[in-house]
């Protein structure tokens, strides 16, 4: 059985991240289930920030959910084309009819199966009399080579199968190789499993969007879905766990259920939960915070912060300050990844559009790149052929934003932010993309 991954949204923030990893742990330890953490894009800077801080790896990236090659692959015992043929049938007896020929570099030569087989006796035996009275011991002893498929189909085992799935109906035979990237045998597969790959098992934390999930969802199977966001979530073949609550974090739903079982998290991975948790309420100050999220802020330090842990000394405040200073600034990152890295899709009121978030210490650093990343946020908004693109700019100190947009429509100009001479929108006490922007954006353009 392959493993279940548990996976975050693309662009992952802090707490998609730690919520990942934190809820593999728990259904590891607790069900001793195959449950692997996985993210859906790279780390950014105050998450790597905090990884690092506490000696923890990121999790497995995955790029889409559509099953590969290496998923039906078997890596079947193998000869050599030098070989007597008797070596490659008893491979054969052995598996379902198929024997894998491997040059003595690691890469294949061909398969012996039964059509193969065939196709050299009667090449062998012919219409010659006298060949007809060869021993089946005879010609056991003669090399593989004679009697191997050498025109077989072959497929890197990262490959997508959807995209050879015309190649795979072309091939003559039922069965074809399977090669890593620097051409290495890794195993045979068949026809029939290839066009019907097993899918891959996902819980998805964080997120409940397709939009805002890895590539080709709908090849995956959903297992559960765990999230603190508003709902979109894309439909499923079989009933399935779904928790959406309303909390600041999912990384706080992830602690209660720790507690819950009676467990508690080492001190690395409490600490990159509780980073999660203060990331996406702002050290608790946020308006998305609720008393559930005090506590578990409360709970995780007092996992985390203990003696000869990475955390050993910090407090609730002094930890989630020099996370939100990690992860604020816009002078040392490229404008294009300031507005791409943490990024939300939404349809609404016929309208395509994107939310773009990126948190500094002082607003006066927008003045000073404003154009770039007015540049940037055009540039993606063109990109991904969207009707506008709004970027949040959100001073983590002072607790309000300005906003920026690319192509606003009219049904913005009513936004209840001021207006600046240089264009953008100051958003007074407002820091959350999902409770104050969000919902009054929807408001206009669904009006």
């Amino acid at each position: 059985m392959a493993p279940t991954y548990v996976i975050g949204h693309v662009n992952p923030d802090t707490d998609s991240i730690a919520s990942a990893m934190g809820y593999a742990w728990l259904l590891r330890e607790r069900d001793g289930a195959d449950v692997v953490a996985a993210r859906a894009g790279a780390v950014n800077p105050q998450t790597n920030w905090v990884l690092k801080r506490l000696g923890l790896e990121p999790p497995v990236l995955l790029n889409d959910a559509s099953p590969r090659f290496s998923s039906v692959a078997r890596r079947l015992d193998t000869t050599t084309p030098d070989r007597p043929l008797r070596e490659a049938w008893a491979i054969a007896n052995r598996t379902w009819g198929v024997a894998p020929v491997v040059n003595p570099d690691g890469t294949p030569y061909g398969l012996v199966t039964g059509r193969s087989l065939f196709a050299f006796l009667s090449h062998l035996v012919g219409p010659h009399p006298a060949r007809q009275e060869m021993r089946i011991a005879e010609i056991l002893e003669l090399p593989c080579h004679e009697a191997c498929e050498t025109n077989v189909g072959c497929f890197k085992a990262d490959g997508r199968i959807r995209d050879s799935i015309n190649r795979i109906l072309r091939q003559e035979g039922d069965d074809f190789l399977i090669v890593d990237d620097k051409g290495m045998y890794v195993g045979v597969s068949r026809q029939r499993d290839a066009l019907n790959p097993p899918r891959l098992r996902l819980i998805l934390v964080d997120h409940n969007e397709a939009r805002q999930a890895l590539g080709a969802l709908e090849e995956a199977e959903i297992l559960e879905i765990l999230d603190h966001h508003r709902l979109g979530n894309p439909s499923t073949h079989t009933p399935i766990r779904f928790s959406v609550d309303v909390v600041g974090s999912t990384s706080t739903l992830i602690s209660e259920k720790i507690e819950d079982v009676g467990m508690s998290a080492p001190p690395a991975l409490a600490g990159l939960l509780l980073a999660g948790l203060l990331s996406d309420t702002l050290i608790l100050t946020s308006p998305t915070t609720t008393p559930r999220d005090h506590r578990a802020a409360e709970r995780l330090g007092r996992w985390a912060f203990v003696n000869n842990g990475p955390l050993a000394g910090e407090t609730v405040r002094s930890f989630g300050e020099q996370l939100l200073s990690a992860g604020a600034g816009l002078s040392t990152r490229d404008p294009m990844e300031i507005v791409s890295t943490d990024v939300k899709v939404y349809d609404a009121g016929g309208y395509r559009f994107i939310i773009s978030q990126a948190e500094v210490t002082d607003l006066v650093q927008l003045d000073e790149h404003l154009d770039e990343l007015r540049d940037a946020l055009n540039q993606l908004r063109e990109q991904k052929g969207l009707d506008f693109a709004m970027l949040m700019v959100t001073d983590v100190v002072r607790g309000s934003s300005r906003v920026l947009l690319a192509n606003e429509p009219a049904e913005l100009n009513d936004l209840p932010y001021p207006r600046r001479p240089d264009g953008t929108r100051h958003a007074e006490g407002v820091v959350s993309r999902k409770k104050q922007l969000l919902p009054v954006v929807l408001g206009l353009l669904e009006d």
